[in-house]
């Protein structure tokens, strides 16, 4: 007679199955989870690429000043204040069209007492000009501010900020002399 008990009681066979199962397992959720960290990973570096571009386009296109700032005066009160900007080295072109319905750069005048988010401008090219309105690499520009609106008196600080469409907002931060003439050094 055959002895059934026998063959129940070697069970070797399944012990290395289940355990290849366990392993395969622990395998394909590893993968999974490795899969996930590492697309998680390349996100986020696409994010820090996308910052540092828009970072660099804040600052490309950036004007500084060169040279002084004179402010013109009649009647006890500043009427314009005239000043040259140039780009910074590297900066990708402004457009310094001054026709008002055609503006891309908003000039705005603030002090203690008022703010001004729109003020009235125009430009003269001083030097080597390619014929555009483009202020671009080794260009100068003269824009002359009005701000006989604003009725800026003597000992009175202020800023003019020039605000280009992209790139960093150019400040031009001064205060009127005590006496206002008719051409005046601000600092």
């Amino acid at each position: 007679m055959f002895n059934f008990n026998h063959l129940n009681k070697d069970e070797s066979g399944q012990t290395a199955l289940e355990t290849a199962i366990i392993l395969i397992a622990f395998i394909v959720v590893a993968s999974v989870f490795a899969f996930a960290i590492l697309s998680a990973g390349s996100a986020s570096t696409e994010k820090g690429e996308q910052a540092i571009y828009s970072g660099l386009e804040g600052v490309q296109s950036s004007m500084a000043i060169k040279g002084a700032v004179v402010a013109e005066g009649a009647a006890g009160a500043l009427t314009n204040v005239i000043y040259t900007v140039s780009l910074v080295s590297g900066g990708d072109p402004v457009d310094l069209t001054s026709l008002a319905a055609d503006r891309k750069v908003i000039v705005g005048y603030r002090d203690a007492t008022q703010f001004l988010n729109d003020v009235d401008w125009t430009v003269a090219w001083i030097g080597a000009n390619d014929g555009d309105d483009l202020l671009e690499e080794g260009e100068l520009a003269e824009m002359t501010v009005d701000v006989s609106s604003a009725a800026i008196g003597p000992n009175t600080p202020f800023t003019l900020e020039v605000k280009p469409p992209t790139g960093a907002v150019l400040g031009v931060n001064r205060t009127t002399p005590a006496s206002i003439e008719a051409v005046m050094e601000l600092r």
